[in-house]
């Protein structure tokens, strides 16, 4: 007679000898003490309801991309953005490495930005102006 064995290969997964219950640890709550008293803070989750579009941006991109009549040409713009993004994060890295000059650039970015809100975002018609600003700057870049 001859006999057949099945040899199994070890499992992938190794099958826990005690019960599941016995295995997880249960983590305490976070306590605070103080003047004798213990209190238990539990904290839940709450889903944040933004009204921000999704995929809007993906959405105007798309639609930019496909009325585009030079799709090299935007690429290549796109391409000669991210090497000056690139390049400009080297070199601000390469002046900030020197002793007095970051200090000098923090005053002149601060004062900048304090013209800059006072200039376009402090007063409505300001804001009115810049938005026609930045609308036509949109416009003449994808040819609009």
């Amino acid at each position: 007679m001859a006999f057949a064995t099945a040899v199994t290969p070890p499992s992938l997964f190794p099958v826990p000898t005690r019960p599941l219950s016995a295995i997880s640890r249960r983590f305490p709550s976070p306590t605070f003490t103080g003047g004798g008293r213990c209190t238990s803070i539990v904290a839940k989750a709450v889903g944040d309801n933004s009204d921000t579009s999704d995929g809007s941006i993906v959405k105007s991109v798309q639609d930019a991309w496909s009325s585009s009549e030079n799709l090299i040409g935007v690429a290549g713009l796109g391409f000669a953005a991210i090497v000056a993004v690139w390049a400009s994060s080297n070199l601000v890295g390469a002046i900030d490495k020197l002793p007095v000059v970051p200090i000098v650039f923090e005053v002149i970015g601060l004062l900048f930005t304090w013209w800059f809100i006072y200039r376009y975002l402090l007063f409505r018609p300001d804001r009115e102006e810049f938005s026609k600003i930045v609308k036509d700057a949109i416009s003449s870049v994808l040819g609009k």
